[in-house]
């Protein structure tokens, strides 16, 4: 597919205590996972992080911050400038059940937008959402500037939000799943029970 997927591995995971990427699931590292699923569609994966021998094992692309301590938006900055491709997919580290064919069904929705972005139960998912590559001038405005919000960036650009009812053909258990951010070590508990029924 004509598209990169840019994984987000940044983040102190304070809440969890330890690094989420790398927890196992499955005998697997939580971002592995990501990586095997996402490899399934996307030629391209980048890998954003700071530390990138923690991650050599992948054999993915690396590239760091440009702006480090500045959140997910600097990440999303870093790998929209790596990134060779017009359109791209990006998928926070702590998400253990993220759906390539879900990935390629947000890419086919983008049209003309600057991103497409996911609105599940009234929430909105920047961190599982489409990416023009031109986003990135955008996303260093707004670090320039201090707005450091995802939501920051959002508002500077030409958004299509797709909700649950735009995504029927997906169950509402496997939208969920989907999106599922995996923070707290319960929340790493049930992760690990889900995926034994994978």
């Amino acid at each position: 597919m004509k598209a990169a997927a840019i994984i987000l591995a940044g983040g102190k995971s304070s809440r969890m205590g330890t690094n989420k990427a790398l927890l196992k699931i499955n005998e697997k590292t939580n971002i592995e996972r990501m990586a095997d699923k996402l490899k399934l569609l996307f030629d391209d994966i980048i890998l954003v992080t700071n530390d990138s021998e923690q991650y050599e094992f992948l054999g993915l692309k690396m590239v760091p911050d440009q702006y480090p301590g500045m959140g997910p938006l600097a990440g999303v900055h870093a790998g929209l400038l790596a990134s060779s491709c017009d359109v791209n997919v990006i998928v926070a580290c702590d998400m253990p059940f993220v759906s390539a064919e879900l990935a390629e069904a947000l890419v086919d929705s983008r049209g003309d937008y600057d991103a497409v972005i996911p609105v599940i139960n009234g929430k909105q998912h920047p961190l599982f959402a489409v990416f023009h590559k031109n986003a990135a001038a955008e996303a260093l405005a707004c670090i320039e500037a201090g707005r450091l919000r995802m939501k920051h960036l959002l508002d500077q650009l030409n958004v299509r939000y797709v909700t649950e009812t735009e995504l029927q053909s997906y169950s509402h258990l496997y939208l969920e799943r989907v999106f599922f951010n995996m923070n707290h070590p319960n929340e790493y508990e049930d992760a690990k029970k889900w995926a034994e029924t994978d």
